[in-house]
């Protein structure tokens, strides 16, 4: 099910150099490759393992209901005190594993450098208008880490602009049809907010652990003579499960996950509410 990380046979290229872009810029992109496929759902977060830790519930939920759901990784978090760029890579690849996800790329923007520029929007938009999606699922606007804060103004931007016909893309040598997905919700992470709706993910709990555990890298080892983190505590995995059955309690279930939506959320039938 889930397309392999690297290598795919459809190229997705950026305008070419010396071509121009919004604001007079050149691009000066390399090409990407990525694997063309229109799916449902496409979750974004700034480093690898940024939305097995957030949603990874609901991405998994989002699969078992035969949704088409894919993962864009801005960065290859490079910058991260444990492990490095090739191990974060193949845990990447074991998560999606777990996950049963359909596809997933990394845009390679350089970690601690998240910027908003024209460059960086038309990478996302070129992700965006590749695989088509109905959803995204991007960062909140406010939260402890400034990459997750600068990947939640890419998001919107990319978002916005992938529906703008005057806004060109190339993927395959062919030109890209403008595209923006009907709907945007943000995920929680460090920052708490009051979310517009929370999801049930206590059938797939036990899949989201597998998930969180494939980066391995990153959490509590005792052999480990790399520096500690947050994330490397002893109780960190611990903390997830406390604030998804803080959510879930809310909603009456074990575990939630929680979703904040910039938008009003229509209820086709208020009797089907909470059933």
């Amino acid at each position: 099910m889930f397309m392999n990380i690297g290598i795919f046979p459809i190229k997705v290229m950026m305008p070419g150099p010396g071509q121009t872009i919004r604001g007079g810029l050149k691009c000066r992109a390399k090409e990407r490759i990525f694997n063309a496929m229109n799916i449902d759902v496409l979750a974004i977060g700034a480093h690898p393992d940024d939305v097995e830790l957030s949603c990874g519930g609901t991405v998994i939920k989002l699969v078992r209901q035969n949704r088409r759901v894919g993962i864009a990784d801005i960065t290859e978090g490079e910058l991260g005190t444990r492990g490095s760029r090739e191990i974060r890579a193949e845990e990447a690849r074991a998560a999606a594993e777990v996950m049963g996800i359909h596809y997933r790329t990394n845009l390679r923007i350089p970690d601690g450098n998240i910027e908003k520029t024209p460059e960086n929007v038309l990478k996302l938009v070129t992700v965006i208008r590749t695989v088509r999606p109905q959803v995204l699922l991007i960062p909140h606007f406010l939260d402890r880490h400034p990459d997750h804060e600068a990947s939640h103004a890419l998001c919107r931007r990319a978002w916005f602009d992938a529906g703008l016909h005057r806004i060109q893309t190339i993927a395959d040598g062919k030109p890209q049809e403008a595209f923006r997905p009907r709907a945007v919700y943000h995920y929680m992470q460090w920052q708490e907010f009051e979310p517009s709706f929370i999801v049930d993910v206590s059938d797939v709990y036990e899949t989201r652990l597998l998930a969180m555990r494939a980066y391995r890298s990153q959490f509590h080892d005792p052999d480990s003579k790399e520096p500690g983190t947050v994330l490397s505590t002893p109780d960190f995995l611990d903390a997830i499960r406390t604030r998804m059955e803080y959510y879930g309690d809310k909603i009456g279930k074990k575990y939630g996950e929680p979703f904040y939506s910039p938008a009003p959320l229509e209820v086709r039938d208020i009797f089907a509410l909470n059933t």
